[in-house]
Parts: structure tokens; C-alpha cells; sequence
């Protein structure tokens, strides 16, 4: 059948990818090109953050670990990669709540010294400028394609075909959706210097996290802030947290700042609605619950 999804990030190009590898006709329409949008702000080391209810996000990150750790072994052109890493604590946790989503999770006592506790797992890393540029190449190649256009409105769209809602933030406008807010992120990308293994520490957020050319430190979470314009206080706040996970950051030269406003919401939209097929709403795990999400909206549009 025909499908048109709206939006162009990383949920936008996983499920039209998902859609024509289904064999549906997909046209994607969109405000913001792939390169412009928060997507490829993203550090995008898959982990289940700021993303409910737990139960279907454990299930769909799950389903993107087996996705992504497919694409490391077999596409590496995709920009994905298995990186070992450590989580840090002040205090000894109990396993997190999306323990079943990842194959094996080791405590460790190996932090550093602003730390008590940790564990260790090896988990996606997605290189997102380079990502979405191979999601959009694939979507073309299977016939589909990528149109700049501004969707003021669903009733704007031809009837007769099915309508995939990815537009994130951008819901609040299309369908009045004022539960989603932003979720302000910024990040500080360093030059690569070997670094070979991710390091977060969720609280702050803080997290250190290696790509092959570079290395993105963030990050903050202001929940409800629009401004899109990087703070250089907050910057150097970014790379003192970051240094106390490794202090390697502190001679790191830096290559650009960057900032991304997260779709957050009480909980992920994903579900049909007459010819509409929602799928928004995913806060700071887009990227980690792409290709899961992907496959409920492939079914959802089949049915």
C-alpha cells in the first residue's frame, strides 16, 4: 500500500526502511532533513533513557540491541559498532529495570575514584551523521523516497493511504499533542584520542562516548527548555563532569558544540488511529528503540 511518514530522523528512516522492506510504496516528508535534525545530535550509545512505560521500551530496546549488534557484524559501512562500557554509581544499584534488553551485565568495581560501584556491557554505538546518511541511502535504494515539506496538517495529506506520525517534538504542533516537551540536550564533540570504550554516569547525565573520529561528552537534561543556542558555562561544566570519568577529556581539543531538543512524553506513542500510525514521543532513546518500534509500525500498518 502507499505509506507517507512524516519526519526524517532516526524513527522517521528506520520505519519507512522497515516499511519498503515490507514491500509498502513509502514516501517521507519532512520539515528537517536527516542532518538537521535532533537525531544526529545524538550521542547515541543505546540506552533506555528518559523512555516509558518499561515493559514495551525493554521489549522494543531489545529488539534494536539484536537489530544494531546485526549491523555491526554485517554493514559496517552503517556507522554502527559494539563498544564495551561502564555505568558508574556513588552508591551499589540494583539491576537496572531493563536488565532482560541486553544479553550479558557485569558489576564491577573498577571506577574511578568519584565512584563506588558499576557495570560493565558491551552495547550499540551509532555514529549518527554518518547513520542517518546510510538510512536515507538504503530508503532511496529500495525505491522510497525523501521530500523537504513542511505537514501543517494530516488532513493535508492525500487520502487513501496509511500516515506514520514520527515528527517527535514536532506533534505538538501536527496533532495538538501537548504532552510532548522538550528535553533540552547539550553535548561537547572532542577529537578522538583512542579512546576505545564508553563511560556513563546517568545521574548527571554524564557520559563519555567514543565514535571512530571523535568523541561526543555531554550532556544535560533541562526539561521543558526551547533554546537551541550552546551555553559555554554549561559547556565547561560538560567537561569537568566528563573529566572525572576519564581524565584524558581535560587535553581533548574541541571540535564543535552541538545541541538537541528530546521528544519527551508520560509515556511513548505508539499506536494506529484510524489511517494514522503514531510513533513518537521517545525522549532520549530514539535511537535505542528505533528499529523495535520500527517493526510494531510495520505491523500496525499491515493490519
Amino acid at each position: 500500500m502507499d505509506v507517507i511518514v512524516v519526519g526524517a530522523g532516526v524513527m522517521g528512516l528506520t520505519c519507512a526502511l522497515r516499511l519498503l522492506e515490507a514491500g509498502h510504496r513509502v514516501e517521507v516528508l519532512a520539515r528537517d532533513l536527516p542532518q538537521e535534525t535532533t537525531s544526529t545530535v545524538a550521542a547515541a550509545l543505546w540506552y533506555p533513557y528518559l523512555a516509558l512505560p518499561q515493559d514495551r521500551v525493554t521489549a522494543w530496546s531489545a529488539r534494536s540491541f539484536e537489530a544494531f549488534a546485526g549491523l555491526a557484524a554485517s554493514r559496517p559501512e552503517s556507522g554502527v559498532r559494539m563498544r564495551p562500557g561502564t555505568e558508574v554509581f556513588a552508591e551499589n544499584p540494583p539491576d537496572p529495570w531493563w536488565r532482560d534488553a541486553v544479553p550479558h551485565l557485569a558489576r564491577t568495581a573498577d571506577v574511578s575514584p568519584s565512584y563506588t560501584a558499576g557495570w560493565t556491557f558491551t552495547a550499540p554505538v551509532v555514529d549518527m551523521p554518518h547513520y542517518l546518511g546510510w538510512l536515507a541511502d538504503r530508503v532511496a535504494a529500495l525505491g522510497g523516497t525523501l521530500t523537504r515539506r513542511t505537514v501543517a496538517t494530516l488532513d493535508a495529506l492525500p487520502d487513501g493511504g496509511t500516515v506514520v506520525n514520527t515528527t517527535g517534538l514536532g506533534a505538538r504542533e501536527l496533532i495538538g499533542d501537548d504532552t510532548v516537551r522538550p528535553v533540552r540536550g547539550q553535548v561537547v564533540v572532542l577529537e578522538q584520542w583512542g579512546l576505545d570504550r564508553w563511560w556513563l554516569d546517568a545521574s548527571g547525565p554524564t557520559y563519555v562516548v567514543p565514535r571512530r573520529g571523535e568523541v561526543v561528552v555531554g550532556g544535560t537534561d533541562d526539561d521543558g527548555a526551547w533554546g537551541r543556542d550552546a551555553s559555554p558555562a554549561t559547556a565547561a561544566d560538560i567537561l569537568e563532569r566528563a573529566a572525572r570519568l576519564v581524565p584524558a577529556v581535560r587535553d581533548a581539543r574541541v571540535l564543535r558544540h552541538a545541541v538537541g531538543l528530546r521528544p519527551a512524553r508520560p509515556t511513548v506513542r505508539v499506536g494506529r488511529e484510524g489511517h494514522v500510525v503514531h510513533c513518537y514521543g521517545h525522549g532520549g532513546a530514539g535511537v535505542t528503540l528505533s528499529w523495535g518500534c520500527a517493526d510494531e509500525v510495520a505491523g500496525l500498518v499491515a493490519s
